[in-house]
């Protein structure tokens, strides 16, 4: 019974230690739940993309919903793709929207989860896997391609500057962290961001996508295994 106790008592503070310390988190429609978007007009040489659009920005156009920034879930799996706008205005297309039409904005689309910093100097981790990115390395007719990242960030309290880590979307399992800062009224952010051009409904690019998955959390996953060492240590004290 001694065993017992030991055992137990050893894993529960350890798993208890891993929770104070640090957090991990994964992809998760319960949890990724915001949607924004940030505009930039296209200046400059095609190709260039945001860093051309910065001189032009129009900036932040508030909350989008996860459809319009076209983020989907699937189970713990999220889809992102190319952003479309339905709107044939020549503020939003070259010579106006239709078949064929060619983006005349530079879409930042945004989505993540956003959470008071509520252990502050904490080591938070942001882990998936990514099964699929064939958006990567398209581009449309005159050159302006896409980039996405997985991110963590922490904002000051009121967004105007932020610190952040990033990871780009690459196939196979991404894991950035970076450590909360110790200003509890700071804002933490973690998710995904997809800019590149707005693309017409049922151009071909459209169908290219970002797949990713979630991960098991290693802090579950340690946890689960210092309970089955506990399970070992007890069946031996048993046997001897």
């Amino acid at each position: 019974m001694k065993s017992l106790i030991k055992s137990l008592t050893l894993c529960a503070v350890v798993g208890a230690g891993i929770n104070l310390s640090a957090q991990t988190v994964t992809v998760d429609p319960a949890t990724l739940v915001n949607g924004y978007m940030n505009v930039f007009n296209i200046t400059g040489a095609p190709g260039l993309g945001l860093a051309a659009a910065v001189p032009g920005t129009v900036g932040g156009t508030g909350g989008w919903g996860l459809p319009d920034l076209r983020s989907s879930f699937s189970g713990s799996t999220v889809t992102l793709q190319a952003n479309t706008i339905g709107d044939p205005n020549p503020y939003w297309y070259v010579g106006g929207g239709g078949p064929g039409a060619i983006g005349n904005k530079i879409m930042d689309a945004n989505l993540y989860n956003d959470s008071a910093n509520s252990s502050p100097s904490t080591t938070l981790t942001f882990t998936g896997n990514v099964l699929l990115n064939n958006l990567a390395g398209q581009v449309n007719a005159i050159g302006e391609g896409w980039t996405a990242v997985a991110f963590i960030k922490d904002f000051a309290p009121d967004y105007s500057s932020f610190t952040q880590t990033t990871a780009a979307l690459t196939p196979g399992i991404f894991s950035i962290s970076q450590t909360t800062s110790a200003n509890a009224g700071d804002h933490i952010q973690y998710g995904f961001e997809v800019i590149g051009p707005d693309v017409w409904a049922g151009d071909p690019l459209t169908l290219n996508s970002i797949v990713v998955a979630a991960v098991p959390e290693p802090s579950s996953l340690a946890v689960l295994g210092l309970g089955a060492l506990a399970v070992l240590r007890i069946r031996r004290s048993r046997a001897a």
